[in-house]
């Protein structure tokens, strides 16, 4: 039992630093965009599936909150929230639209539309992406694997290099982190 403990302590390390290598540069680039979109008045629209959904819902929580100081709010919007919402679109249209629509309906020019998908080929969030890009908004995509589709599309994206789903997850939750702590302390000065 411990060797398989320390099995996974170890793959989740090397994935962390290995993600770390190859996105330093957009995660910098991610953050001095988000930092810009808030200090104009914008907002961050965060949007996945499952597990994407709740890291979507817990990074809007972080900026609307607090991560580690206190601060004003900062606007932040998880489109995974309102069930309501989500249940007539998937009902109505079709779930490949769920995040697409609310896009349409409530981002701005400037504002961020921030995509978590640990394939980078879920077709909701694809969709949601292409539809920010076309009403102007910046596009930030968080995924593994070798990024999928939303690598193509997406203006700035996050690739966790790793077919492990728990250890994608595991490593958006640092770049999350990461994200907020940083926007938080530039925020304050």
């Amino acid at each position: 039992m411990q060797n398989a403990i320390k099995k996974i302590f170890q793959e989740t390390a090397v994935v962390k630093a290995k993600a770390l290598d190859e996105n330093i540069n957009k995660i910098e680039e991610a953050i001095k965009v988000i930092i810009k979109a808030l200090q104009t008045g914008n907002k961050i629209l965060f949007f996945g599936n499952g597990g994407s959904a709740a890291d979507s819902q817990h990074l809007a929580a972080e900026f609307v909150g607090r991560f580690q100081m206190e601060r004003k709010a900062l606007s932040a919007i998880s489109l995974t929230t309102d069930t309501s919402v989500i249940t007539s679109l998937a009902n109505d249209y079709s779930f490949d639209c769920i995040f697409k629509r609310q896009i349409e309906a409530l981002g701005n020019k400037g504002d961020i539309a921030f995509g978590i998908s640990t394939s980078g080929n879920s077709k909701n969030v694809i969709e949601g992406i292409k539809k920010a890009k076309d009403q102007g908004l910046v596009t930030i995509a968080l995924t593994g694997n070798d990024g999928g589709v939303l690598k193509k599309i997406s203006d700035i994206c996050l690739i966790v290099p790793s077919k492990s789903t728990a250890r994608i997850q595991e490593s958006h939750s640092v770049i999350g982190h990461t994200i907020c702590e940083l926007v938080e302390k530039e925020i304050k000065r």
